[in-house]
């Protein structure tokens, strides 16, 4: 016995085996005795194992008060000031989004983080923490409305994922800060985070990209040159050069004070890319402003979107699914009366949300029957949002596409335009076997496959982009639509199982689209934002949340091409590649992973005179004190 105690003493399990295992005397035979049940005097084996078990508990808050506590301390304390800087950048970050639309908060944001990751105490397993900790802190509060419908699990699962990719960011700035011109790859690096965020994993979720935080501040032109990762690139690159910027100024001072002469600060490079935003915003501010303001000669149609409202938000709407479809057909009858008695102009086309009729109006001639009735009171075209089922299906293994279809008020169903990127876990349930496990809300998705589509469809002869919902936050959507011949976009969302906040997020994508294109967007909304947005980002009209409404503009018909429609995707790959190469020349500029001279590996291996080996020795410590001296934070500017 007294062998075992050792044994797991010195292999750290116990300090001291007997409180846990108390000693039991054996008889002759071999046997255990056991103490009489009714023996006060000789308490179970269990009792006293419980006894034990309490002691070694009661153990456990004296550890963390004298060892834990302390050494936790002890280590946050040197990284406290850069650990307050992540988290007030997560936040400002987070700021800069709908509802608050604190544009400005992102630059602000930009520069703390540049300055924590140019540090020289954070090492690339630091730079990693801390870009995760600003994740956490700017996805958590971004999509509490998750939260709200869904359960707390849901939400903390979706941002911490989604916390990963600034860490990669993170990791990746500490890899190119030493190298000239840091700020430039610092933006780099970020576009590489949020092109594989919006990539990976179930084809991405782009929520949260920088770009779509600016839709009320003045960079917002530049979508209109190269998209959101040329806007997402332009406040990376403007924090980080205003750190880099007071960085050098500060050093420059505090050297000034000691020496009598000193060269001034090495700030050429991160002015010149303030300046570079600057006037770039400014040389395509113009033209944005001109076209918002409907300057030109192209023609004018007249269209309406149509919110007809659900009988209660929650993931349960779809129960009511002909009381929604009730509902939009009597708000567009609504509209009909107004346009007959004079109060409203006669739409070219209506524009209904998706899911306005969650009944498939080609297998239920009564939901046709109820689309007849609006197109042919209204006189007009409308993009109906409906699921259509999947033919040949198995009835054990059915399958619908997210549907928006020209329902014309003569010929009846038209052109349609099926969803092509659908929402995981909310249209289907990635890895079934997997997440069915993980939460009970797993069985409410849905059973919706992506279909085949250019994006365009012609209502009353007019070509029509459309992006339904979860497509307008993928730039490939309404590129496509735009490229595919859209002379004007329409974005129908249902936004019932969510709250105002999501629909105030989601409706600057709708914003975003518009500057990047050039091209007026209708927004129509199950329960709201609905709105008409202009090609400068701004919102001619809109409806309140939660309740039944319609919206009737006159836009123009567009056709040219913006340089972000022709070549930002192109952009967007220039950007990563020169991020990731950027990333590599950190790491032969760092001294990492150095491979050994394999002429010396070969002569030291057949037994190469000591001194050989040891000249290879002294020149790798002397590259090490070298990288050391230089020091990580002071790269060339």
């Amino acid at each position: 016995m007294a062998d075992r105690e050792r044994r797991f003493s010195r292999r750290g399990r116990f300090d001291d085996v007997t409180e846990i295992i108390p000693a039991v005397d054996v008889d002759d035979t071999g046997d255990v005795p056991i103490p009489d049940a009714d023996d006060d005097e000789s308490p179970s084996v269990a009792a006293r194992l419980g006894a034990a078990a309490r002691r070694q508990l009661g153990k456990v808050g004296p550890i963390l008060r004298e060892r834990v506590l302390p050494k936790t301390a002890k280590a946050l304390r040197p990284r406290a000031t850069r650990l307050g800087a992540t988290i007030a950048s997560g936040l400002l970050l987070c700021a800069s989004f709908p509802p608050t639309d604190w544009w400005w908060a992102a630059v602000v944001a930009f520069a703390l983080l540049a300055w924590v990751l140019t540090r020289a105490a954070t090492r690339p397993v630091g730079g990693f923490g801390y870009g995760f900790l600003l994740g956490l802190v700017f996805y958590l509060p971004l999509l509490p409305w998750i939260a709200m419908l869904v359960g707390a699990i849901p939400w903390i699962a979706l941002a911490t994922v989604s916390a990963v990719f600034p860490g990669i960011f993170g990791l990746l700035a500490v890899a190119v800060r030493r190298l000239p011109g840091w700020p430039v790859w610092f933006a780099a690096a970020w576009a590489v985070q949020e092109w594989l965020k919006s990539s990976v994993p179930f084809g991405g979720f782009p929520w949260g990209v920088v770009a779509f935080g600016q839709t009320s501040g003045p960079f917002l032109p530049l979508v209109r040159l190269g998209g959101p990762p040329l806007l997402s690139l332009a406040i990376v690159l403007l924090g980080s050069s205003l750190t880099a910027i007071a960085v050098e100024i500060v050093s420059w001072w505090h050297k000034s004070r000691r020496l009598a002469a000193d060269t001034p600060p090495a700030v050429l490079v991160p002015a010149i890319c303030i300046c570079a935003v600057l006037f770039a915003s400014v040389a395509v501010w113009p033209a944005v402003r001109r076209s918002g303001a409907g300057a030109g000669d192209e023609p004018t149609v007249t269209v309406a979107a149509v919110q007809g409202n659900v009988p209660r938000l929650g993931l349960d709407f779809n129960s009511q699914r002909r009381a929604v479809l009730d509902n939009h057909v009597r708000e567009t009858l609504r509209l009909a009366d107004d346009v007959h008695a004079g109060s409203a102009p006669q739409p070219q086309f209506v524009v209904w949300p998706e899911d306005a009729s969650d009944i498939d109006p080609l297998a239920n001639p009564d939901a046709g029957q109820q689309m007849n009735v609006a197109a042919d009171a209204i006189g007009a075209p409308i993009l109906v949002g409906t699921v259509l089922d999947v033919p040949k299906r198995p009835p054990d293994d059915p399958a619908y596409t997210n549907t928006v279809i020209v329902w014309n008020p003569v010929t009846g169903p038209g052109e349609r335009h099926d969803k092509q990127i659908v929402q995981p876990f909310g249209e289907y349930l990635p890895w079934p076997g997997f997440f069915r496990h993980l939460s009970r809300y797993a069985e409410w998705a849905g059973h919706f496959v992506p279909g085949q589509s250019s994006g365009v469809v012609h209502a009353a002869g007019i070509p029509v982009g459309v992006a339904t919902c979860w497509e307008v936050i993928f730039d490939r959507a309404a590129r496509e639509s735009v490229r595919n011949g859209a002379q004007i976009l329409a974005m129908p969302s249902n936004n019932a199982t969510f709250n105002q906040a999501m629909s105030e997020q989601q409706l600057a994508f709708d914003k975003v689209r518009a500057v990047e294109h050039d091209r007026y967007v209708v927004v129509a909304g199950t329960v709201g934002i609905s709105a008409v947005i202009a090609p400068d980002g701004g919102e001619l009209e809109r409806t309140a949340f939660f309740q039944p409404a319609y919206l009737v503009s006159q836009v123009r018909l567009k056709t040219a091409l913006t340089p972000a429609t022709r070549w930002g995707d192109i952009l967007g790959w220039v950007l990563v590649v020169a991020g990731i190469g950027a990333v590599f020349a950190g790491i032969l500029h760092n001294g990492w992973f150095m491979r050994p001279n394999r002429r010396r590996l070969r002569s030291a291996k057949q037994g190469a005179p000591a001194a050989d080996r040891s000249d290879h020795d002294t020149a790798a410590e002397h590259h090490g004190r070298d990288a050391a001296r230089r020091g990580p934070d002071r790269g060339a500017i």
